[in-house]
């Protein structure tokens, strides 16, 4: 049964930073491409960011570009999401989210492409 557990949120001020961090069980994290949604409250679950399975493509919703980085640790079976310049706007329950691929290369950026589902971890800016 694959796993994912997000952590890190937390309560930040604004212009602050959070790193978010994805640990995949059940399966190897290789295997999958990856990607971090959000949702805030009385708003749906939104696209962040995607990363392949090989590291060399990431995307990024248009909001978060320059301030969000995704990375993976495949030896670690991690995902991370580091958040910079942060704002009011950024809180939201954040969630990551994996897709078994056979592409290198592919990521996707729909919630229905998305099998695997953590639980979510807070993250709220104050003003």
């Amino acid at each position: 049964q694959v796993q994912l557990v997000e952590s890190g949120g937390g309560v930040v001020q604004a212009g602050g930073s959070l790193t978010l961090s994805c640990v995949v069980s059940g399966r190897a994290g290789s295997d999958l491409a990856m990607a971090w949604f959000r949702q805030a409250p009385g708003k749906q679950r939104e696209f962040v960011a995607a990363i392949s399975r090989s590291i060399r493509r990431t995307y990024y919703e248009d909001s978060v570009k320059g301030r969000f980085n995704i990375s993976r640790d495949n030896a670690k079976n991690t995902v991370y999401l580091q958040m910079n310049m942060l704002t009011s706007e950024d809180t939201a329950v954040y969630y990551c989210s994996g897709s078994a691929v056979v592409n290198y290369y592919t990521f996707f950026t729909r919630r229905e492409d998305y099998a695997y589902w953590g639980q979510g971890t807070q993250v709220t800016v104050s003003s």
